[in-house]
């Protein structure tokens, strides 16, 4: 018991410090044209690849923008774009798995059948196809990964609505006459949230990292848009002389990655969620 008592405290004081982290990171991404020191789009050739100052604090790129204000802008397209992915795959996942949890039958078969066609390809690979099919570009990828995404979303909602609705209690309120929407909304609901929490915060990170990773390769974010994935392809050119062209964009991708899955983790925890 002392042992798992110690690992509570742990796992809330890990919760605390990534939820600071990311409100940080939130805070900046929403207010990076009061925080960034200059436009992140401007290019000036005359202070092209040079190193930290009062006026640029991490340098420039090889157009002469602002490092530090690419990497503050780059915030909002990144954790704004994941969060429109997380809230649509969110969304439904939790419509399609709460119906083929409830309703069981061939109803059933028919949406997980197809939730393991789609869970049959890796998951980048899908993207990929998804976006040579559809075109290049942030809409194409945002749609391709909402796709790809939703499916682990209602495949855990399914498992838990198909535990919860054979419990004493819901029979109790069928028997009462509470409808299907009441008994969800009163009873299943609430009970789904505590795993969708902690799958929505290591879905994040996934999110990013596949943002950046399809920007990275000339298939999402088109210049000149600054954005994490997008930065690092443009500094792959200047490696050797100027590595922290992609340092700095790599640092915050794996910040922010790390962050999601350590609150993730602790989330697993603090409810005693069992992840496979």
């Amino acid at each position: 018991m002392i042992a798992s008592l110690s690992v509570l405290v742990k796992s809330q004081k890990v919760i605390v410090i990534c939820s600071l982290m990311l409100c940080t990171l939130l805070f900046i991404s929403a207010f990076a044209p009061w925080l960034a020191p200059n436009d992140p789009t401007l290019v000036n050739f005359a202070h092209k690849l040079q190193g930290p100052s009062l006026n640029y604090p991490l340098g420039t790129d090889h157009l002469g923008r602002c490092t530090f204000s690419r990497i503050l802008f780059g915030a909002r397209v990144s954790l704004g774009f994941a969060t429109l992915i997380f809230i649509s795959s969110l969304t439904i996942g939790l419509i399609i798995g709460l119906i083929a949890g409830y309703k069981g039958g061939w109803v059933d078969q028919l949406l997980m059948r197809f939730a393991d066609g789609v869970m049959a390809f890796p998951d980048l690979l899908l993207v990929l196809g998804l976006v040579g099919i559809w075109g290049a570009g942030l809409k194409q990828v945002v749609l391709a990964l909402i796709f790809v995404q939703w499916v682990y979303y209602a495949r855990v909602i399914r498992g838990v609505v198909l535990s919860l609705k054979e419990q004493n209690y819901i029979t109790a309120a069928k028997i009462s006459g509470s409808s299907q929407w009441k008994i969800m909304k009163k009873h299943i609901i609430p009970n789904v949230l505590p795993p969708l929490a902690v799958i929505g915060t290591l879905e994040m990170g996934w999110a990013i990292m596949h943002l950046s990773s399809m920007s990275f390769l000339g298939l999402g974010v088109q210049p000149p848009i600054p954005e994490w994935g997008a930065m690092i392809h443009e500094g792959k050119s200047y490696i050797r002389t100027d590595p922290l062209l992609m340092v700095y964009p790599g640092l915050m991708i794996m910040l922010v990655v790390v962050t999601f899955n350590l609150l993730g983790e602790s989330l697993s925890e603090r409810f005693g969620i069992k992840r496979r």
